[in-house]
């Protein structure tokens, strides 16, 4: 896939010169990469790098957090019993495990509740009230989830049940009807951070409750694991408090795990002595996300709050069954999809919005996802549900799916989400008027450039930089994340040394070694593509015809037969002067 190469610009010349002396000297790319993450200030980089928990803000900074401590200690004293109300992905179950398992500690008469994604759908409703109704519940906590629910809020004042809401996602003008609703969104919130995570917002509560009721709010610090596993899984911008949180709750994953954690870093094969971000993304948060995909995901929760490690391991098993299907499905829906997508888009050459009607609802936005992949082209799947066709759209880059489906919002149910993905219903003898007209709304929004993905680059970079000071310091930009990406740094002038080879079961990445020309000391790096093997011919002509290429890359550890060395990750590559 070719890509456009895009320097970042600085804006703010004067705070990079000045955040270079104010770090002893940093080099230019890396404190050019820290000014490009907002960091300024050395105020800003000794937060930015060295932030402990003692740096998270106050939680009753947050709107309604009085109330929400105090009801939960009521809730204690008068020996209630509470009904945890969550959602079946990442962030809702570990929001879930987390209050329920922290309610227990406290003594608390204690339930959980996660609604089926199939048969009750998302979201705060009436089948969840009435568990609460039906264990004698007198209150709920709502988390990941609430924000919209009014009529669900509405039914649990009308039975006399109260209702906390924490959740983080884009609220409405008005709020439902609760004893306190948490949202760092809400447009009356103070609270200073605003990009929570399900799981950090319940957190948030935690601190608050234990501080109500006179306890060090550092007890909450044990569930730390869970939100770091949320914060991974649910794609929040990783800067700001959810950087502080996401690095402590790495360190207790890689010191003091729960025994379902660990029991899925083994089943994932992850050390989680040394896991990042990256580890749960693709390692921990699929399986956990699998048990609400393709069935039941209080399994996920009833894992996360295992501590017998023999009925952990018996969960674990489930839980990677029911992996093992959706990665089954995944496969069998995009192959099919694939087929569907090229005859679509030869009526409709701007979008892919594909129907099959017994496409379980678990895996068509994975697939959706693959398919923005592939085609770089926004995304629609959609499957029967109940009698109704609902469906996950993604999109790319400078074209949002919220606003194209707002265009026709005429011949929809129902929509709702934000830029790059949404969810969406209609009836089926609308389908075909759909698709033009989800077509057309997104050809008014495309040009040509923004149909071209995009590399961002950090900044220029020659090779013989990169010593054991440089790597130190980049070393420390970690846990990387949304707003806080590895960073992307370009070389020109490289030659190639020695043939370039292809690696892989089946050839897909290739590995070569680089030298730039006219480099002081003439230093040589190994070069690892994956999934690049299409590069072999440009690689094999810059060899023969001594061609320099430029290359973009991240730069990694590599560690084989006990030795370990620094080595370039390649994004893209290109001959010399090439656009």
């Amino acid at each position: 896939m070719k890509y456009r190469w895009t320097m970042r610009p600085v804006e703010n010349r004067e705070a990079l010169v000045r955040l270079q002396h104010e770090l002893n000297r940093l080099p230019e790319p890396l404190a050019r990469a820290l000014v490009l993450r907002g960091i300024e200030t050395f105020d800003q980089a000794r937060l930015f790098f060295r932030s402990t928990s003692a740096d998270l803000h106050d939680p009753f900074l947050m709107k309604d957090m009085h109330l929400a401590a105090a009801r939960v200690a009521r809730a204690r004293e008068r020996g209630e019993c509470v009904l945890v109300y969550g959602d079946y992905d990442v962030d809702g179950t570990t929001s879930t495990a987390l209050m329920t398992g922290f309610l227990r500690e406290l003594g608390i008469q204690v339930d959980y509740f996660v609604p089926d994604r199939i048969e009750n759908g998302y979201g705060l409703g009436k089948v969840g009230i009435d568990k609460a109704l039906e264990i004698g519940a007198g209150l709920i906590i709502a988390l990941d989830c609430g924000i919209t629910a009014h009529d669900a809020a509405q039914y649990a004042r009308q039975q006399g049940v109260d209702l906390i809401i924490c959740d983080h996602h884009t609220p409405e003008e008005t709020y439902p009807d609760a004893v306190a609703v948490l949202n760092p969104k809400r447009a009356d919130c103070p609270y200073p951070f605003k990009e929570l995570s399900g799981c950090g917002v319940g957190f948030k509560l935690l601190q608050a409750v234990l501080a109500e009721m006179g306890e060090d709010p550092a007890r909450a610090y044990q569930y730390l694991d869970l939100v770091a596993v949320s914060i991974a899984s649910d794609i929040v911008p990783l800067y700001g408090e959810n950087r502080i949180l996401m690095r402590a709750g790495l360190e207790v994953l890689r010191s003091d795990p729960r025994m379902g954690l660990r029991k899925l870093a083994e089943m994932a094969r992850v050390d989680l002595t040394t896991a990042t971000t990256h580890h749960i993304v693709f390692g921990i948060g699929p399986r956990i996300n699998a048990a609400g995909r393709m069935g039941d995901a209080n399994r996920a929760v009833a894992l996360l709050l295992e501590e017998d490690e023999a009925e952990a391991t018996r969960l674990v098993f489930q839980l990677e069954q029911a992996n093992i299907r959706r990665r089954t499905l995944d496969q069998e829906t995009a192959a099919e999809a694939q087929t569907l997508a090229e005859r679509h888009l030869e009526e409709h050459p701007h979008s892919i919005v594909l129907y099959g009607p017994d496409w379980h609802p678990g895996v068509i936005g994975i697939v959706a996802s693959r398919l923005v992949e592939r085609y770089y082209l926004p995304v629609i799947m959609l499957c029967r549900s109940n009698g109704i066709i609902k469906g996950s759209a993604r999109s790319i880059n400078g074209v949002s799916v919220y606003d194209a489906l707002q265009a026709c919002a005429d011949v929809l149910t129902g929509f709702g989400g934000h830029t790059h993905a949404a969810g969406v219903s209609l009836r089926e003898e609308n389908l075909a008027l759909f698709q033009r007209r989800f077509d057309e709304a997104v050809r008014t929004m495309v040009t040509p450039e923004l149909l071209l993905p995009e590399i961002e680059i950090d900044a220029g970079l020659e090779l013989d930089a990169i010593d054991r000071r440089f790597w130190n310091v980049l070393k420390q930009f970690e846990p990387h994340g949304p707003h806080n990406s590895l960073p992307v740094f370009q070389a020109r002038n490289l030659e190639i040394l020695g043939n370039a080879r292809t690696v892989g079961k089946s050839g897909e990445h290739v590995k070569f070694a680089v030298r730039q020309i006219g480099s002081s000391d003439g230093r040589v790096m190994e070069v690892i593509g994956f999934g690049m093997q299409e590069s072999m011919p440009l690689l094999q002509e810059s060899r023969r015809d001594g061609k320099p290429i430029e290359l973009l890359f991240n730069i990694q550890e590599n560690t084989w037969k006990g030795t370990t060395s620094l080595q370039i990750r390649a994004k893209d590559l290109r001959l010399q002067g090439a656009e």
